[in-house]
């Protein structure tokens, strides 16, 4: 499978979904999504976790930075979706494990999926706030105990990310972080109308209907500079 270096990030291109599902199950990698913050604001950590793992043009930052590369057939691959495509291939064979959101919200989507894909096997779920450290050891040992095929993880980057680090040095499966993802799967939170998504315009309809994301979007601005000036 082709991948190509943003600002030090290693970011793969698969030729389709599947491809890039059957890659991660069978090695048993984190499936990080990639967008345009995480290629701007890059660390030395956040590169190294990445790049032993699978990362994935997420958002159309990243899209775009791969073609200015030469990459011309990347495709865009919204983490929202590629969990569901993940249960849809394998909710028959493989085993789950859900770690994120609010308490009614991760129930919500544990009774959504046992409706949805009959005879999908989640062996244990729990909400996505870890209040100390003895919570986050207990929810690694019931990991390491129950041996789940593929952990979902929903808690925001970088604490899904550094989570699930720790978890795959206790139990190897294949684990994918999903920031909001649950609440967009039960309706708590609703994403953009298709055309926006077909458009590439998610980002756009999320800054018109939520004003106070333009504190954390600004940062598209100096990303579109950099990125139109070759500095990726």
């Amino acid at each position: 499978m082709k991948s190509g270096f943003i600002n030090g990030i290693n970011i793969y291109t698969p030729e389709s979904r599947i491809e890039l599902i059957e890659y991660a199950i069978f090695n048993r990698k984190i499936l990080v999504a990639v967008n345009a913050e995480k290629i701007l604001h890059a660390t030395s950590k956040s590169r190294s976790i990445i790049n032993k793992n699978v990362g994935y043009p997420d958002g159309m930052g990243a899209v775009w930075s791969l073609r200015k590369k030469g990459y011309k057939n990347v495709m865009k691959i919204p983490g929202c979706e590629l969990w569901l495509d993940i249960i849809k291939h394998y909710h028959s064979s493989k085993t789950f494990y859900l770690v994120g959101g609010e308490k009614e919200v991760i129930e919500a989507t544990v009774m959504k999926l046992k409706k949805e894909y009959k005879g999908i096997e989640i062996l244990n779920y729990r909400n996505g706030f870890l209040r100390n450290n003895n919570e986050k050891e207990k929810l690694i040992k019931d990991i390491i105990e129950k041996r789940p095929d593929v952990v979902f993880v929903a808690m925001g980057s970088p604490l899904q990310e550094l989570l699930m680090v720790e978890m795959q040095k206790k139990h190897q499966a294949t684990y994918q972080g999903l920031g909001g993802s649950f609440d967009v799967y039960t309706g708590y939170v609703h994403r953009a109308p298709k055309w926006w998504v077909r458009n590439s315009l998610e980002w756009c309809h999320r800054l018109l209907s939520q004003p106070l994301r333009i504190k954390k979007q600004i940062h598209l601005i100096r990303f579109f500079i950099l990125l139109r000036f070759n500095k990726f």
